[in-house]
């Protein structure tokens, strides 16, 4: 017997769970300088970031780029030795934890490769609490597109009008609400309460610490309440 679906959260990792935002940023500016393309502002690539990489690398230089894949392998070479200093932003482990205490289930949506699971896991103290993971690799268009959400749901075994999104960036605002779901916004990852309202966040809290805070009243809260 197939087992009912389960009320759940999506959560985004990178700007949202773990503190990777400006890495991300730095890593993607010189990796576009490396193969020619110093007319990328490091202000670009940050509101950039939150999209596929793919499909960033294209938001920037256009669809018709010819050296995606080069840059996509030089932000791979120049992230790498960032990665030691990426550290998750307060008590997310606890956030995590509430939610899943609170029977919901714990599911990481990430535009992110499936490689980068492997530590990105470990480094939120997911390793006990994360219910499943879809990544880049599970669907044809990452974020933006609404793709990887409804994949998480379907995949993971969520009731689709009981899951909420977590993010931090317009982008996955955009997703989750072409997915259908509501999205609560985080704005650790350097975007603003105005524009994450503007478009779309159902709710905007500063972190996970002040999500956590806040929960039982959050949109999170009344998945549980319903």
């Amino acid at each position: 017997m197939t087992p009912a679906p389960r009320p759940g959260v999506l959560f985004d990792v990178d700007g949202t769970l773990l503190d990777t935002n400006y890495l991300q940023v730095l890593a993607w500016w010189r990796a576009f300088r490396d193969t020619g393309h110093d007319e990328v502002a490091m202000a670009d690539c940050h509101r950039s970031i939150g999209i596929g990489s793919q499909e960033l690398v294209t938001h920037l230089l256009g669809d018709d780029a010819d050296d995606v894949d080069e840059v996509m392998a030089a932000k791979s070479r120049r992230y790498e030795p960032l990665r030691e200093l990426v550290t998750p932003f307060p008590r997310v482990d606890d956030l995590l934890a509430a939610c899943r205490d609170r029977g919901l289930a714990v599911v990481l949506a990430t535009s992110g490769e499936e490689s980068d699971l492997e530590w990105m896991v470990p480094a939120i103290g997911g390793e006990d609490v994360v219910d499943g993971t879809t990544c880049s690799a599970d669907v044809e268009s990452a974020k933006p597109a609404p793709d990887l959400m409804q994949t998480a749901v379907e995949a993971h075994g969520l009731d689709a009008s009981r899951t909420v999104a977590v993010g931090d960036t317009v982008w996955d605002v955009r997703a989750a609400r072409d997915a259908g779901l509501p999205c609560i916004a985080l704005t650790c990852g350097g975007i603003s309460r105005a524009e994450l309202l503007e478009e779309g966040a159902d709710e905007v809290y500063d972190d996970p610490a002040d999500l956590l805070a806040s929960l039982d009243d959050s949109l999170i809260g009344k998945l549980v309440r319903d």
